[in-house]
């Protein structure tokens, strides 16, 4: 499975790479010459840097499918928990509201525990726990996001590095021959367009991950906030507290 997601990882990129390209040649194209095209047009971007971005892109979205699924897996139905919490102790029975939410997978879960596990110490106590648990969770949640940001910082300015060389190289050119041939210089000018071309798509495509991942850990430290005063209300209400 991972071999194929790195090898429609690989596809894509180098599609993006190609676009420009292929939009010209798309109407006589064959499926066959698609894929010489695109390779051909990795190789004149310059492997060096082509490949390094490249790894950018892999692992950069690594680590967002990574994230993705774990924050998934962490958004818990914090109203169907709450009132599972509160239907146990309506009944008297803290062990059994303890062992709901230890059951249920999620940050938002394991906060409650915590403050479960804290009832019997007073409401300051149990408070006070929900928010040392909760910027530890807050941790979890945002972890992996720097490198995410690193690939996205470093992809352009690999892009940019590689404009730079090729347009050294076609001014190299220039002052071996000594005359300023469009041929001459096409060569360097047509590897800094595609390495560029090909550092900015990267970054877009991470940066779009990158505001996805952020929005799904606002939605869950919001739900984490509401079900955290909701404990406490159905605490007093249920006379944990005497």
């Amino acid at each position: 499975m991972r071999k194929l997601l790195v090898l429609f990882v690989l596809l894509g990129v180098l599609s993006t790479v190609g676009a420009l390209d292929l939009f010209a040649q798309a109407e006589t194209a064959e499926a066959g010459s698609i894929f010489q095209v695109l390779k051909e047009k990795f190789i004149e971007g310059g492997w060096e840097f082509m490949s390094v971005v490249l790894v950018c892109l892999i692992l950069g979205l690594a680590f967002c499918i990574e994230r993705i699924i774990t924050l998934n897996i962490a958004t818990t139905n914090t109203d169907k928990l709450v009132s599972k919490i509160d239907e146990r102790l309506s009944e008297g029975d803290l062990e059994g509201a303890k062992e709901v939410a230890r059951s249920t997978p999620g940050p938002t879960a394991s906060i409650l525990y915590e403050g479960l596990r804290n009832a019997p110490n007073g409401p300051e106590a149990v408070e006070k726990a929900i928010v040392s648990y909760g910027s530890v969770q807050m941790g979890l949640l945002e972890k992996g996001l720097v490198w995410i940001s690193l690939f996205i910082a470093i992809a352009p300015m690999l892009g940019f590095m590689g404009t730079v060389i090729g347009m050294i190289g076609a001014f190299d050119k220039i002052e071996a021959v000594g005359d300023i041939s469009p041929s001459i210089v096409a060569g360097g000018i047509k590897v800094a367009l595609l390495t560029t071309v090909f550092g900015l798509v990267v970054a877009i495509i991470l940066q779009i991950f990158y505001n996805y991942i952020i929005s799904k850990i606002d939605g869950i430290v919001n739900k984490m906030e509401d079900a955290s005063i909701g404990l406490v209300e159905v605490m007093s209400r249920n006379g944990v507290w005497k």
